[in-house]
């Protein structure tokens, strides 16, 4: 299916909504269980000297409960695996799936960015099932040259602003293919600035993630 650049555009802002660039804020985990604590022996007791009140225990707060897990802007996140995490984004009737994952390295290094983000997108309400987009955390220059390289396959990146999707949208099946069986995904992109820049992210658990996404999203 070919989608037009305004579909691309709401897309991503959608996801912009849900995970705030400039945030700084990164992957949530799921909310753990805390271990129980041992129980302590309790002291010997010992008669107070006459005169003196004996100092009473301090009393106990309950242990409060762990707060639901979710991810930056109010994103429900549902699970993670590997270096990637399952999310959901309700959007009035329409409900959003994807699979999304941050990079593990960002070159230069010296260069300040706001948060960067890879993920695949359903929305069954847009009869969109595998749509690949990044958040680059900066401006990209317009006419700059941007791609995505997974393993020996390079896929050219049509950038918007701090947004950028496959430009052939008819190459996403073969990038999540590649991708399921590849260990990293490089993006190079140039910003508005000039500098050029790139972020490496790992595909461990991708395909798990991308299928509980699709369950969620049928």
């Amino acid at each position: 299916m070919i989608r037009s650049s305004l579909q691309r555009g709401f897309a991503a802002s959608i996801i912009s909504a849900a995970f705030v660039i400039g945030s700084g804020a990164a992957l949530a985990q799921p909310a753990t269980k805390a271990k129980p604590t041992p129980a302590k022996t309790a002291p010997a007791k010992t008669t107070p000297a006459k005169g003196t009140a004996a100092a009473k225990p301090a009393a106990q707060k309950p242990a409060a409960s762990a707060a639901p897990a979710s991810g930056p802007g109010g994103a429900t996140l549902l699970a993670s695996f590997g270096d990637w995490g399952v999310y959901i984004a309700n959007t009035g009737k329409s409900k959003i799936c994807y699979a999304l994952s941050q990079p593990k390295e960002r070159l230069p290094k010296n260069l300040n960015r706001d948060p960067a983000y890879m993920f695949v997108s359903i929305r069954p309400a847009e009869n969109v099932k595998n749509e690949v987009a990044f958040v680059l955390g900066y401006g990209a220059k317009d006419t700059a040259k941007a791609e995505a390289t997974i393993g020996a396959a390079n896929y050219v990146l049509l950038t918007q602003g701090a947004n950028a999707w496959l430009k052939n949208p008819a190459e996403e099946g073969q990038a999540i293919a590649t991708m399921g069986k590849g260990q990293a995904v490089l993006v190079k992109g140039q910003s508005a600035r000039g500098n050029q820049l790139s972020d490496r992210y790992s595909l461990s658990g991708f395909g798990q993630a991308l299928d509980r996404a699709r369950k969620e999203c049928p």
